[in-house]
C-alpha cells in the first residue's frame, strides 16, 4: 500500500475550500432575498419561494453515504463548484427577462444543489485530508474563512449592486452584471481549488468510513436515546431567528409608508457585511472558547438566550420607525454577535448528536433538521409579516423562542462535553 502525508498544504487549501463553501450559501440564502425585493417581489413571495431554497440541505443526507462511496470527495467538491457557477451566470443572465422570477428561481435550485453536495465533499476532504489535531487547530481557521465569505456576500456585493443601481438607474441591469460578477468569482475559486488540494484520496492506505447500506445509516441514527426529544429541540432552537433572517433586510429597505425604515441597498449591505459579520464571526469565536473552557451544559441556556433576546431590538425599531443609522447599527451588532454567540452551542449539540458509528452520515441528518428547522418557519414568514405588520411580526419573532426553552431541561447529554481535555469531546 502506498503512504501519504496528511495536513499537507492545509495552509493554502482549507482557507480557500471553506470560503467557496460559504459563498454560494449566502448568495443564495441571503443575497437572493434582497435582490428579489429590489426587482419588486412581496415580501410573501420572497419568504415562501427563497424558504423552498433551503431544501437541498434539509435533503442532503439522503444522498451524502453516495458521496462517500463513488468517486473522491476532492473530485465531486470542484465538479459541485464549476455547477454553481454556472449556476449564477444564468441567474445574471436571466433577469433581464419576462420570467426572471421562474428563472432565477431555478437557477438558484440548481446552485442550493450543486452548494449542500459541495459541502458534503468539502467535509468529508477536511476530515481525511488532516490529522484529529490539525482538524481542531484548523476548525477556527475554516470557520474565519466561511465567514468572510459571508462578508463578501452579504456585504461587498450588496454594495456593489448598490453601486450599480445608483449608477444605471436600472435595478435590473445592476444585479444582472452583479450576478455575472458574482459567477466569475466563483470560476476563479473553483479554478484555485483544483490547483491547491492534494489528490491524496487515491491512495490506498486512506481508509474512509463508509456506511454500509443507506437504510442502515438512518435506522441507527433514529435509535439513538431521546432522539425525539432532540429532534424537536433540533427544530425549534432558531424559530425565531429563521423568521427574522427572512424580513430583516425587506423591512429595512421598504419605505416608511409600508412599515420599513427605507434603507437603500448600498447601506444596508454596508451595515449587514461589515459590522454584521464582524460581531457574527466574534459571537461564534468566544462561543467557542467559552464552550471549550466550562462544557456545553453551562452555557446553553446563556446562549439560547443570546440568540434570541436581540431580536427585541428590532421590534423596538418597528414600533418607533427610527430611521438613526445608530440605532439600526447597534441593533444588528447585538443580534449578529448574538447569533454567532447562541450559534456555537448548537454546533457543538449536533456533533453531541451525531457521536458514534457513522458520524459523518448521522451530523449530515441532523444539520438537515436544522436545515428543516430554518425553511418551514421562514416559508410562512412572509405572510405572518403581512398579516400582522413589521410590528407585530417582530414581537411574535421574539415570542417564537420560547418552545425551544421549554425544551432545554428536558435534554440529556454530558455536562461537560465539548470541553477541552475531557475524553467525551
Amino acid at each position: 500500500m502506498s503512504s501519504i502525508k496528511k495536513d499537507k498544504w492545509a495552509w493554502a487549501w482549507v482557507p480557500i475550500l471553506y470560503f467557496t463553501q460559504g459563498l454560494p450559501y449566502v448568495i443564495v440564502v441571503t443575497v437572493s432575498v434582497i435582490m428579489y425585493k429590489k426587482l419588486g417581489i412581496s415580501n410573501a413571495d420572497i419568504g415562501l419561494y427563497t424558504s423552498w431554497l433551503y431544501l437541498p440541505w434539509v435533503l442532503k443526507p439522503l444522498w451524502s453515504p453516495f458521496v462517500d462511496l463513488k468517486g473522491t470527495k476532492r473530485k465531486w467538491f470542484l465538479w459541485m463548484q464549476l455547477l454553481i457557477a454556472i449556476a449564477i451566470l444564468g441567474v445574471g443572465l436571466t433577469i433581464s427577462t419576462n420570467i426572471f422570477f421562474t428563472t432565477t428561481l431555478a437557477c438558484f435550485w440548481m446552485a442550493a444543489f450543486a452548494s449542500a453536495t459541495n459541502d458534503i465533499a468539502s467535509d468529508g476532504y477536511y476530515m481525511i485530508g488532516l490529522t484529529e489535531k490539525k482538524q481542531s487547530f484548523f476548525v477556527g481557521i475554516r470557520s474565519t474563512f466561511y465567514r468572510l465569505a459571508m462578508v463578501t456576500g452579504e456585504g461587498l456585493i450588496i454594495i456593489l449592486a448598490g453601486f450599480l443601481e445608483n449608477y444605471y438607474g436600472d435595478n435590473s441591469k445592476a444585479w444582472s452584471i452583479t450576478m455575472m460578477a458574482t459567477a466569475f468569482l466563483m470560476l476563479l475559486l473553483t479554478v484555485s481549488n483544483f490547483f491547491v488540494s492534494p489528490k491524496f484520496e487515491s491512495s490506498q492506505d486512506i481508509q474512509i468510513e463508509k456506511p454500509q447500506g443507506f437504510f442502515d445509516v438512518f435506522v441507527s441514527f433514529f435509535k439513538k436515546p431521546n432522539i425525539g426529544l432532540a429532534l424537536a429541540f433540533i427544530l425549534t432552537y432558531r424559530l425565531g431567528e429563521s423568521q427574522l433572517v427572512k424580513m430583516a433586510a425587506p423591512f429595512l429597505l421598504d419605505p416608511l409608508e409600508n412599515g420599513g425604515l427605507g434603507y437603500s441597498t448600498e447601506k444596508l449591505g454596508t451595515i449587514f457585511g461589515t459590522v454584521g459579520v464582524v460581531m457574527l464571526s466574534l459571537g461564534g469565536i468566544l462561543g467557542g472558547i467559552l464552550i471549550s473552557r466550562d462544557g456545553l451544559k453551562k452555557w446553553m441556556f446563556p446562549m439560547i438566550l443570546s440568540l434570541n433576546v436581540p431580536n427585541i431590538f428590532y421590534a423596538i425599531l418597528a414600533w418607533t420607525q427610527t430611521t438613526s443609522m445608530w440605532a439600526v447599527t447597534t441593533t444588528v451588532i447585538f443580534e449578529k454577535f448574538g447569533y454567532g454567540f447562541g450559534f456555537a452551542a448548537f454546533l457543538m449539540y449536533l456533533i453531541y448528536i451525531a457521536e458514534g458509528k457513522s458520524k459523518t452520515s448521522h451530523y449530515a441528518i441532523a444539520t438537515g433538521f436544522m436545515a428543516l428547522g430554518m425553511m418551514l418557519p421562514g416559508m410562512l414568514s412572509g405572510f405572518m409579516q403581512e398579516w400582522l405588520g413589521y410590528s407585530g411580526f417582530f414581537i411574535w419573532v421574539v415570542l417564537a423562542a420560547l418552545p425551544a426553552v421549554f425544551l432545554l431541561p428536558f435534554l440529556k447529554y454530558p455536562k461537560d462535553y465539548g470541553k477541552k481535555g475531557n475524553s467525551n469531546a
